[in-house]
């Protein structure tokens, strides 16, 4: 039970499973499908579980736009992978392509124009 919840008495909730972030839905995985099926040269990135995020899988593609998704765990991470016939990487052993920091500071670029 975390911090919040003794303060307030209750249980936490069951879907929170000690983090304070929410589980992964049905939506979360249909936005990876899509961003896969629309992009091309796609990688994915499992980043671990934290004490404030479920496990996530950040998708990269060619051109170095990426977008993050909640996920149950590395092994659906993994599964999807398959699935969706695209590579996966551990986050924390290869790190993120230089190309998702490219992209990302051309985007900050454009919002400052």
């Amino acid at each position: 039970m975390g911090l919040f919840d003794r303060l307030r008495g209750g249980r936490p909730p069951a879907d929170r499973r000690g983090t304070l972030d929410r589980a992964s839905g049905r939506g979360d995985l249909a936005h990876l499908e899509q961003f896969v099926a629309t992009r091309r040269g796609v990688e994915g990135y499992v980043e671990p579980r934290t004490a404030v995020t479920e496990t996530t899988i950040l998708l990269v593609a060619a051109d170095g736009e990426w977008t993050r998704r909640r996920i149950d765990g590395p092994d659906v991470a993994r599964r999807l992978s398959r699935e969706l016939a695209i590579p996966v990487y551990d986050a924390q052993v290869t790190g993120y392509p230089q190309r998702m920091r490219d992209w990302s500071a051309r985007q900050r670029s454009k919002d400052h124009r």
